[in-house]
């Protein structure tokens, strides 16, 4: 029995021993939670190089047609007829109004009157030349007189050229009464209706030239500058010429499909608002743009040889912009000076990174200057 204890004792005291064994060897292969705490975060980085960036500098403007011009009656009178309607495309010469001017009508009726008039007496005059001219010539009576008829004859025709040209100008006057087109256009409002007194005063309707658009914004004196500087040449003209393409963006955010170009900067500054007036010209063959509508210019930056960062690599300090560059197994903060690109996504660096640069690209909101971590490619 004694025997059997023993044998017994030696057997657990072995199971233990194994046991004992195998839980030391299985912990050697797992790292501890302390360890797991003590290892660096991972974060995503990347290497940067510098690539061509197009950046966008953007202004309010004011569309106007390519000739907007009022259409006001030359004479006074009543509207008699209206021939289109608010918005109508017309033509150069297309009739738009009728005034109804009984004046024009009464002038054309006493010049032509006039005309008669005078016409009746250059006949007489003329009779009278004819009838004294062989009298003259045969001396019963003299010289004299004859020449006196002859300057009545002259006089007479002059009265004739007097009153044809009042005639001529009465008809004119009276042609004023239908208001027509001078170009092609759109019509704009029109304020006064059928039996409207109306006088060269008024505003019947404006017509606006729509082919091509112009599209007006201003530039302060820095920013003027600035943007001549980055264009070549040795005159305004020839930087103008070298400027690229601009973008419209319409008032409900809808980019127009056609570009335009800088056609023209005014030659001095308002001493007021210290800004200066640039031009841009839109095709608008459709006619979707309308003069008074607004909107908003693009003008295009080009920057060679530019590193590209994600906004989302970097954080604000104060007034300052910074990014974390990885050195070995650290992080270092650095400034850095940015441009927004258009997308509104990236930074173009301008300052503070150099091509082969490994920076993290987001994260950076957990880390802090000298953090060590483990690079995520």
């Amino acid at each position: 029995m004694r025997t059997n204890i023993l044998s017994n004792i030696f057997k657990y005291a072995g199971l233990f021993l194994v046991t004992a064994t195998a839980v030391s060897c299985g912990g050697k292969g797992k790292k501890t939670a302390q360890e797991i705490a003590a290892a660096p975060a991972s974060y995503p980085t990347e290497v940067v190089s510098p690539q061509r960036v197009v950046l966008e500098n953007s202004y309010p403007v004011t569309l106007k047609g390519q000739e907007d011009i009022e259409i006001r009656p030359r004479i006074d009178g009543f509207i008699k007829n209206i021939y289109i309607d608010e918005g109508a495309v017309v033509k150069k010469g297309q009739r738009l109004f009728e005034i109804d001017s009984p004046s024009a009508v009464e002038g054309v009726t006493s010049a032509r009157a006039a005309v008669t008039s005078s016409q009746s007496d250059l006949a007489t005059a003329e009779l009278n030349v004819e009838r004294m001219r062989p009298l003259a010539e045969k001396n019963i009576i003299s010289t004299v007189q004859l020449e006196t008829y002859e300057n009545q004859y002259r006089a007479a025709q002059a009265a004739v050229a007097q009153a044809q040209s009042s005639l001529s100008q009465a008809q004119a006057t009276l042609g004023w009464t239908t208001v027509t087109s001078p170009v092609d256009g759109v019509a704009g409002t029109i304020p006064y209706r059928q039996g409207s007194l109306v006088s060269s005063s008024d505003i019947l309707t404006t017509v606006a030239n729509t082919s091509n658009i112009f599209a007006y914004f201003s530039l302060n004196e820095k920013e003027l500058l600035e943007l001549l500087s980055s264009y070549t040449g040795t005159t305004q003209a020839e930087k103008i010429g070298n400027m690229p393409e601009v973008t419209l963006t319409l008032a409900d955010g809808t980019v127009y499909g056609f570009k335009g170009r800088i056609e023209t900067i005014s030659g001095v500054l308002d001493t007021y608002t210290g800004s200066a007036s640039l031009r841009a010209e839109f095709p608008n063959p459709a006619g979707i743009l309308r003069s008074g509508m607004s909107g908003t210019l693009a003008i295009p930056t080009i920057l060679e040889n530019t590193i590209l960062v994600p906004q989302k690599a970097t954080f604000a300090q104060q007034d300052k912009t910074l990014i974390y560059k990885v050195q070995a197994d650290s992080v270092v903060q650095s400034v850095i000076e940015v441009l927004p690109t258009p997308d509104g996504q990236s930074f173009a660096v301008t300052r503070g990174l150099q091509d082969g640069d490994r920076i993290v690209t987001d994260g950076v909101a957990t880390l802090s200057n000298g953090k060590k971590i483990a690079i995520q490619n």
